[in-house]
């Protein structure tokens, strides 16, 4: 009866060793503090109402925002303890790490890093772009992208899980490669976490992008055809669009995998008759897509910003739409080069080698798009360009040692060393990385009714670039004298270890550099009222989403726009073509279903994790009851009249103080630096201290 309601959960599944206590402790005391101060507020009311059960794709953008800032920190302590266990694991030194543990860390920075940063900023800022960008007043589903959130955040809390039951993550490399993730290979709980945790937000990434594609493709304002898409959305489209081709494949790899593992199946298992080589071609037939799916979002922001802060229309608009598109083409068919030792023949090896070369023509001609149109342009630098300009160097970079990595017998040489981890890292953080940090300061004024601090920006900008090259480029360097990947330890005479000590303190440049992004945020709430941005349109932009108010109302818009030319908002701007007819407006109801169904998930996984069969049966059973609920249920929607449209907006408006008034405040004031943020934050703490403030929290 024990196991049937238990299954192999006992009390030696708690932690034991002192960094999983540590980790424990750590999301404990988190908690507790967040539920203090909601407390304290009386504001938890208001996290459910407003936020936590909310259908408004702006609101759902901004909590993966959130979400995949905290794993960004997260992941980022991870490759510290990494490198700091490379400097200090020499000869007889063992280090501060168990290999084992070592091993899991390194899973564990990959899958948090791909899945639950990059994939997490990425669609926040689909969420809460592209319906602007459209002239839409929401996402075509609303239930399907509140879903797809918290089966994404059912995901991260299934990834840290381990640090509360099981005390081991996957020792495997973060795409698990078998035979290794067999149960032979890999008894504990560590492969099965693994599995659940990308499981379940791959499930909602793909219903996810099911709901952005269809969004784009059916409800453009009127007038907007695909040949008038804003550059991101087409982007935006095509990322989608090879989601939905290859997560369902990453689904099938992943059950076939838990079949081996819990039903003694043998899909990937020689000695039953399997494939491990299968496996391989499988997890990669999604793994190369997925970089792409990350980075064509990265592209589709740098044609916005480079438009816009060159004050120029896109140099060959069609030219980047057909780039774009041939990047999605052809990285569906270039995933073998990532096993070119794998014993294919010479023939396979060439073809494959040959696609990879040729999927760099049209990510030229998106740089050549941005060139031209840079050309003669008057060039603003504020922050988010120059993240566009350090993309440029180190995804530069990042390309030619790809084109090498794309040569076999290159390859047979460089595979499974550290030049390869830097060409990767290279792409994802110059590309994906930069590209989310350039679209973040881009729309921050949109989305938080302030810009960014821009002296803290640079600072910020500047720590990355140095740390990034500290970093990576002695990588490169170790990987050509035979470094391998995974590396927890080595010999002194191997003459590794400078460069390893270089690497961390790159890493250390690099969390400054993130500690101050952190810092430019706080410093802008600081000064929102100097920062602040009553014109909706603080860049002079030329897209839809300018056209609306900073932060934008639920609704979007009071009117939705006719849409006569690409550059829509700039024409809408130079004709003085502002609708205010008021009209109905029918609002998506909130609900809580995405979180029901998404706890549901987690326990299913939990489940067989722990092999709990009652807890899979109920959970299943909930989750199928929920949505046979919510599938006959027909208040989903309300109406909201023209007459409260005008109110609201009437309301707004007498918010924003005069223009001439904000100007003459804000002539004499400047964006505080870093030291005018210490010095404030030691002021504010002593006047807290001094007059026993704290008494009335």
């Amino acid at each position: 009866m024990r196991e049937f309601w238990l299954g192999r959960l006992t009390s030696h599944s708690l932690p034991h060793d002192w960094v999983m206590v540590g980790g424990t402790a750590t999301f404990i005391a988190m908690f507790l503090f967040a539920a203090v101060i909601l407390t304290r507020t009386k504001r938890w009311k208001w996290l459910w109402n407003d936020w936590l059960t909310s259908v408004d794709p702006k609101k759902i953008g901004i909590m993966y925002f959130l979400v995949a800032g905290f794993m960004l920190i997260r992941g980022g302590i991870d490759v510290i303890l990494m490198w700091l266990q490379q400097v200090l694991a020499v000869d007889g030194s063992q280090g501060i790490l168990s290999a084992d543990h070592y091993q899991q860390i390194f899973t564990a920075h990959g899958n948090i890093m791909v899945f639950f940063v990059a994939m997490g900023f990425i669609f926040g800022l689909i969420n809460y772009i592209v319906p602007l960008q459209i002239g839409a007043r929401d996402l075509a589903s609303p239930l399907l992208n509140t879903l797809g959130f918290w089966l994404y955040v059912g995901g991260v809390v299934m990834i840290n899980m381990f640090f509360v039951f099981g005390g081991e993550y996957a020792a495997t490399g973060w795409l698990a490669v078998a035979p290794l993730s067999g149960i032979d290979f890999s008894p504990g709980v560590g492969v099965d976490y693994w599995i659940w945790s990308l499981q379940i937000s791959g499930i909602g990434t793909t219903l996810g992008a099911i709901n952005f594609i269809m969004t784009i493709l059916k409800m453009r304002a009127p007038g907007m055809t695909l040949g008038k898409m804003p550059l991101f959305t087409w982007a935006s489209l095509f990322s989608m669009l090879m989601a939905v081709a290859v997560f369902p494949l990453l689904t099938a790899t992943l059950f076939l995998q838990f079949f081996d593992r819990y039903f003694g199946a043998h899909f990937f298992t020689a000695l039953g008759g399997g494939d491990p080589m299968m496996y391989t071609n499988l997890i990669w037939m999604w793994g190369h897509p997925e970089v792409y799916i990350l980075m064509l979002p990265a592209f589709g922001i740098f044609s916005e910003v480079v438009s816009t802060f060159s004050r120029k229309p896109i140099a060959s608009y069609t030219a980047n739409v057909l780039g774009m598109a041939g990047v999605s083409v052809l990285a569906l068919s270039v995933w073998l080069h990532h096993f070119f030792t794998m014993g294919a023949s010479s023939d396979v090896n060439a073809f494959f080698g040959l696609v990879t070369l040729v999927i760099s023509i049209p990510t030229a001609v998106l740089f050549f798009t941005w060139i031209a149109t840079m050309h003669k342009g008057l060039i603003r630098f504020d922050t988010p360009m120059l993240w566009f300009l350090g993309f440029v160097t180190i995804f530069t970079i990042g390309g030619v040692s790809g084109l090498v990595l794309a040569f076999p017998p290159a390859d047979f040489q460089l595979h499974n060393s550290l030049f390869l981890v830097a060409h990767f890292h290279s792409n994802v953080i110059g590309g994906v990385l930069f590209g989310i940090f350039s679209g973040i300061s881009y729309w921050f004024p949109k989305i938080a009714g302030f810009r960014l601090n821009e002296r803290i920006g640079r600072n910020a900008f500047w720590c990355w670039i140095i740390g990034f090259c500290m970093s990576f480029i002695p990588m490169y360097i170790l990987g050509i004298m035979g470094a391998t990947r995974r590396l927890d330890h080595y010999e002194s005479s191997t003459g590794y270890q400078p460069f390893f000590i270089i690497m961390l303190l790159g890493g250390i440049v690099i969390a400054v550099g993130l500690t101050l992004q952190i810092v430019q945020i706080l410093a802008s709430i600081i000064q929102r009222g100097h920062l602040r941005d009553n014109t909706g349109d603080p860049w002079n932009g030329r897209t839809l989403e300018w056209a609306t108010a900073s932060p934008p109302p639920f609704y979007n818009f009071t009117v939705i726009p006719h849409v006569m030319t690409r550059d829509a908002f700039l024409d809408m701007k130079r004709l003085g073509q502002f609708d205010q007819q008021y009209e109905d407006i029918l609002i998506p109801k909130n609900t809580a279903v995405g979180i029901y169904i998404a706890i549901l998930a987690f326990l299913v996984g939990f489940g067989f994790v722990w092999h709990i069969n009652s807890l899979v049966v109920i959970s299943l059973i909930g989750i199928i009851i929920i949505f046979a609920k919510r599938a006959f249920s027909e208040d989903s929607e309300y109406t909201l009249r023209a007459e409260e449209v005008e109110k609201l907006e009437a309301k707004r408006i007498a918010k924003v103080p005069a223009h001439e008034k904000e100007v003459k405040s804000l002539a004499d004031e400047e964006d505080m630096s870093v030291w005018d943020f210490v010095r404030y934050v030691i002021t504010f703490a002593m006047d807290i201290i001094r007059n026993k403030k704290w008494k009335t929290w």
